[in-house]
């Protein structure tokens, strides 16, 4: 009796589980209003003015490096999926060309065919008058990359991007590196593009210098290290023109450098490029920012111990959902921090595949 009731218990639930109504057991099919979810997720028939696709504009300081690249490519999936237009613009320096990309969005401030802009905003003050007017013609505003905290309306625009706090991870990186390779003095720098006046770029070297202070000094390391990070914390000025030959100029004039530090995608690629010429690779502790292909493969070879990855894919992907979401839904600015990804010889060969980095 008892196995015929068992039996008869397994067949009843064989015939539930092919019914499908245990598979389907908790599933929501319409939201407390009583509305269904499938007409929610509908995009507003105001959202395409005239039938006609969004058309978003994303304009960096700097598309020659590199750097910008994955950004691209998450803004262009982001538009794939929502049927936007998008238009890809930017200063084509290798280095900051911060009136280029202000020269180029003036240019897009009188173009009636856009709703959305994607800007990075590296120059403290330099892009209010721009915000003003494209909202004042009704085009909704991003930005990524580089913050400014003082942008015109900065509470109801969305930024993507790392906070500068991020680069304390390369300050302990160098000091892990130089216990590693037992190495006991010398001099610690932090070369930059001062000259530029990037203020996210120069609040990440004051970053890495405290950070590499506070683990020099917690490891009872302080005193036998010089740590030069410019008069005022921002670098030590190498110009603004970045190739190997200032860098090796100062690695030269100091005589006893052990640790580099490279703020962002022109200064980074400069170091690898001075340690690699002096033979140095593997023998310096030195870190950067960004990863770029020039990076990558610097990595590999030593002339860069590692360098810190921002997840660029994200400061293009979630600008685009943002703005679309800004129109489609009238959701407020939500901010994104992409973080920090420390990528070295350990783990360099799983970068880059999908053009995320």
């Amino acid at each position: 009796m008892r196995n015929a009731l068992c039996v008869g218990a397994l067949v009843s639930l064989a015939c539930l589980w092919g019914s499908g109504a245990m598979a389907q057991s908790g599933a929501i099919n319409k939201a407390v209003g009583g509305y269904s979810f499938e007409d929610a997720a509908k995009e507003a028939p105001t959202t395409k003015k005239d039938g006609k696709p969004l058309t978003f504009a994303i304009i960096t300081h700097t598309a020659g490096n590199g750097f910008f690249d994955p950004v691209y490519v998450g803004a262009q999936v982001a538009a794939n999926a929502f049927g936007i237009n998008l238009i890809r613009l930017g200063s084509e320096s290798a280095v900051d060309d911060i009136p280029r990309e202000i020269q180029i969005l003036n240019q897009i401030v009188n173009d009636p065919t856009i709703n959305g802009v994607i800007m990075t905003t590296p120059q403290v003050g330099a892009y209010n008058d721009i915000v003003k007017k494209l909202e004042d013609k009704g085009v909704v505003v991003a930005t990524t990359n580089s913050f400014d905290g003082t942008l015109f309306d900065r509470s109801n625009i969305s930024h993507t991007g790392q906070d500068a706090s991020a680069a304390a991870i390369g300050g302990e990186a160098i000091v892990k590196c130089l216990m590693k390779n037992n190495i006991k003095s010398g001099s610690i720098l932090f070369p930059n593009t001062v000259p530029v006046g990037n203020i996210e770029v120069n609040n990440r070297v004051t970053a890495a210098f405290q950070a590499t202070l506070k683990a020099l000094k917690a490891n009872n390391m302080l005193a036998n290290f010089k740590v030069d990070a410019g008069p005022n914390n921002i670098g030590v000025d190498v110009g603004t023109d970045i190739t190997a030959g200032p860098i090796i100029q100062l690695i030269e004039s100091r005589k006893d450098v052990v640790g580099l530090f490279g703020p962002n995608g022109g200064v980074t690629p400069a170091i690898g490029d001075a340690i690699s010429q002096l033979k140095l690779n593997g023998k310096v502790c030195s870190y950067g920012f960004d990863l770029g292909p020039k990076q990558l493969e610097q990595i590999k070879s030593g002339a860069l111990m590692g360098s810190l990855g921002q997840q660029p894919f994200l400061q293009g992907f979630y600008p685009v959902v943002q703005l679309y979401l800004q129109i489609d839904r009238n959701i407020a600015a939500a901010n994104l921090d992409t973080r920090a990804q420390l990528v070295t010889k350990d783990n360099v060969e799983k970068v880059g595949k999908r053009f995320e980095n």
